[in-house]
């Protein structure tokens, strides 16, 4: 109780507050960060899940077997059962005939969301749930024009003629694979039978989507794994969201590290306010500790009072951070439901877990970043109340200071969710206090070597510069510990600039306006001319062209391979399948080479494969080895002699492979062509399927815009929590100009007693404070600007350009702040007599 009693004093004594809002807001911006990423993320996987048609999807060649489907309706889980293979369509005269992709779909029909269609080539667009109705088709707007047919006519496939019921706009399930599908005819499964088309030698792929609660759906899918080992099933693999394709995995992956630097950013600028308010506190309480000491009060019953005063303190801050949490992530995903695709109340509740990890990582702050300052109350002197140099706070042991930020460091990896971002955020940190720490002494020994022997009036303009710089060299510790913290919190405020500028502006630049949204596969060598030809006659000035060949991977360094070699499922699947394979005389464009050399297969005289990153690790590749592919009963061997890193959200033509030029010469090829549409892209489309009818034309933009929903999504969140970071930011400022304010009001007032002018003074603190302000501003600006140099080379992988500006308006905005933060701590002071000041401060 008389923690609590010494609490409430020092509360109302106006002395713990900035440390009580400090923790408060640290633990509320970590909880709302952690509410608003948990129910955001899982609103991004819900989207994710839209392509891959359920939250986990059991893909096969064959039908699958039964007990998968009993497994997911003993579980609970909502399902559905497609079946998609290649087949002709024609006209009931078969005078047209066009190769397109049919899908069966049952009752449950979509799974997620809901398909988008028209009742003509220029309906009105409407959405719906569930199948066709039996005897009726929907069909791609490219169906209708290589076919010469219209919404109420007849379709045939295979033995049965279908009445086409309306244009199939979009649809929600299509995949990672869409560049392998002809256009689509979707069908009642129930319709199936009635077309002979499933025969034993059928190409066809099957696929039981779940969805259900998570821990559910996680457990079917562990289920299904064990189920396809176990059986050693070829032909069968397990999808997740994570598995919805390259382009959506790299989006949800930048997304999460986006929502997560926010939260490591108000973590550290936390720790920074806590540490400098905790300082602030016990200094002003050493004198009072002495006298008590003075009067015979133990240490052991000392370090009690301050030590359960800082813990209630730490409890009542958890409290009613956690409570601001939930109120703000409320109102943030109240202010984000024009942007979630589903309604607020569809979205995950805030589970336990961010509130848990804030209330941690606020009490590890004030342990590790409080506790140490305070608990050096309890060892005063108490001859400190008459010798005023014997009370000065000294600094805290190495081992609490070395433990402290070891569990917050643990704090910091575990709210990174990625150890390279979480290092880059922490290592960061750390090397840029003991920096700034270091630049600041230098400084200051520099300053002092100038102002040695110099000699100016106090009258002139030089001789206030010369004085304020030799007050702000009397008190080096002083001046290095709020250098160094007003630049953390600069810094911080800056990255934050920077994260909101230049790494977002790049993001949305990943994917540009002019990103292609057609891709044209199966263009044949002597039509190539032709095609082309049409493109410019349509507009289309620029466009992505390679050669394609499809080959399989059956042996890695002379050794057969096979899917089932390989746990990894990702690893199964890339094995058991054809890849598209290329070449390229130059880079392609979103491509950076990341190891080898890229003449070696690109080259005149190139004899090496050049292959994507990604699949270099999930498959084990390394420079050197020696690849086989069967291609069209062919066996092409080579070895590794580059690796590229391959940015798959820009939407262009990318390959895992790219082979040597000369190994297509005698090789099967056709060619794929990627470009923006311009003008009415479906009269376009149409056009080039009449003049090319074995074309497959594949309109990616609702990919395309469904990528960019997601990147705006989490760019207003990221805005919204950019709100708590900044306050975070503002507090450290707070926090690090009132750290010396004791000592400059008690110099103030001897230099008054002395007989300085009130005017003087001023002047002189200003010019000492635009000093300060001025080289923390310049060191936050560089600090800020190699951080974001880091993050946009290491984990978003963006091009980064150096933010020149940031300098001068760095250390001109931070002058002008310490110069106003100092006029107002001061303004009391120079109006109060020299005596009453003193009397005060003692």
């Amino acid at each position: 109780m008389d923690s609590l009693r010494q609490l409430w004093r020092d509360w109302r004594s106006g002395e713990l507050r900035l440390l009580l809002l400090s923790l408060v807001l640290a633990v509320a911006a970590l909880s709302a960060v952690g509410f608003v990423a948990q129910r955001l993320q899982g609103a991004l996987v819900r989207d994710a899940a839209q392509l891959i048609g359920g939250d986990v999807v059991v893909v096969s060649d064959h039908p699958l077997d039964p007990i998968y489907l009993q497994q997911a309706e003993a579980q609970g889980l909502r399902h559905m059962q497609t079946a998609v293979f290649p087949s002709m369509a024609l006209d009931v005269k078969g005078d047209h005939t066009r190769l397109v992709s049919v899908k069966a779909v049952g009752a449950h029909y979509p799974l997620i969301s809901q398909v988008a269609l028209r009742s003509g080539m220029q309906g009105q667009e409407s959405s719906r749930s569930g199948p066709p109705a039996a005897g009726t088709v929907w069909v791609n707007a490219s169906v209708l024009g290589a076919l010469r047919l219209k919404v109420g006519d007849l379709l045939q496939l295979g033995n049965a003629r279908f009445r086409i019921a309306a244009v199939l706009v979009r649809e929600p399930d299509t995949g990672s694979g869409f560049i392998n599908f002809a256009p689509r005819v979707m069908m009642n499964k129930a319709d199936l039978p009635s077309t002979g088309l499933i025969q034993p030698a059928s190409r066809v792929t099957y696929r039981l989507a779940v969805s259900g609660p998570a821990r559910m759906v996680a457990a079917y899918a562990d289920w299904a794994e064990s189920q396809i080992r176990a059986t050693k099933a070829r032909g069968m693999r397990v999808e997740t969201v994570a598995d919805s394709g390259p382009a959506q995995e790299q989006t949800l992956k930048r997304a999460s590290d986006f929502l997560h630097l926010v939260a490591l950013i108000t973590a550290l600028m936390a720790a920074v306010a806590v540490a400098q308010s905790a300082r602030d506190f016990a200094r002003r309480r050493l004198q009072s500790c002495a006298v008590l000491k003075a009067l015979g009060m133990r240490q052991s019953v000392l370090l009690r009072r301050h030590a359960g005063e800082f813990l209630w303190l730490g409890a009542f801050a958890v409290i009613i951070g956690v409570l601001l949490g939930l109120l703000a992530q409320a109102a943030m995903i109240g202010l984000l439901h024009g942007l979630i695709s589903a309604q607020v109340r569809e979205l995950p509740a805030p589970g336990w877990a961010p509130a848990l990890f804030a209330a941690a990582t606020g009490m590890v702050l004030l342990l590790a970043f409080g506790l140490p300052s305070v608990l050096q109350l309890a060892r005063v002197a108490p001859i400190a109340v008459l010798r005023r140099h014997l009370g000065r706070l000294q600094s805290a042991p190495v081992i609490t200071v070395l433990v402290g930020v070891a569990a917050f460091g643990v704090l910091l990896w575990l709210q990174a969710g990625d150890l390279r971002l979480g290092a880059i955020a922490a290592g960061g940190f750390i090397g840029l206090t003991s920096f700034f720490a270091l630049m600041a002494w230098l400084m200051l020994q520099g300053l002092k070597r100038w102002i040695r022997g110099r000699g100016a009036s106090a009258q002139t303009a030089g001789g206030l510069v010369h004085m304020a710089a030799r007050q702000l060299s009397t008190r080096p510790w002083g001046a290095v510990v709020q250098i160094t913290a007003l630049s953390l919190g600069l810094l911080a405020l800056m990255l934050l600039v920077l994260m909101r500028t230049s790494l977002i502006d790049a993001w949305r630049a990943s994917i540009p306006p002019n990103a292609p949204d057609r891709f044209v596969i199966n263009i044949q060598p002597e039509q190539a001319a032709g095609f082309l030809a049409a493109l410019r006659h349509d507009g289309v000035t620029r466009e992505d062209w390679y050669p394609m060949l499809r080959g399989r991977l059956v042996a890695i360094n002379g050794r057969p391979v096979f899917g089932r070699d390989y746990d990894d499922t990702r690893a199964r699947e890339l094995i058991d399948r054809e890849f598209n394979l290329s070449a390229s005389t130059v880079l392609p464009k979103a491509n950076t080479l990341v190891a080898g050399n890229w003449l070696a297969t690109a080259g005149p005289h190139a004899k090496g494969l050049s292959v994507e990153q990604g699949i270099a690790k999930t498959l084990g590749f390394k420079l050197g080895d020696s690849l086989t592919f069967d291609i069209a009963g062919q066996r092409v061997t080579a070895p590794i002699t580059s690796v590229r890193h391959v940015d798959w959200s820009s939407m262009h033509a990318n390959f895992f492979v790219l082979l040597p030029p000369s190994m297509l010469k005698d090789q099967p090829v056709t060619y794929l062509a990627a470009y923006r549409a311009p003008g009415d892209a479906q009269r376009m489309d149409d056009e080039l399927v009449r003049q090319f009818p074995n074309l497959t034309v594949v309109d990616v933009g609702s990919l395309l815009a469904h990528l960019r929903h997601l990147i705006e999504q989490v760019i207003t969140a990221v805005q919204f929590l950019f709100l708590f970071a900044l306050a975070a930011g503002l507090a450290v400022l707070a926090a690090s100009l009132a750290l010396s304010r004791q000592e400059r009001v008690r110099e103030m007032a001897v230099w008054r007693a002395l007989g300085a002018s009130s005017r003087l003074l001023r002047r002189m603190a200003l010019i000492e404070m635009v000093w300060v302000g001025a080289l923390a501003g310049l060191l936050g600006a560089a600090g800020a600007a190699g951080i974001s140099a880091a993050l946009a080379h290491w984990v978003f992988r963006f091009p980064w350009q150096p933010p020149w500006l940031l300098w001068p308006a760095a250390m001109l905005a931070a002058a002008l702040l310490a110069m106003l933060a100092g006029w107002w701590s001061l303004r009391g002071v120079l109006r109060t007599a020299p005596g009453q000041s003193l009397r005060a401060l003692n």
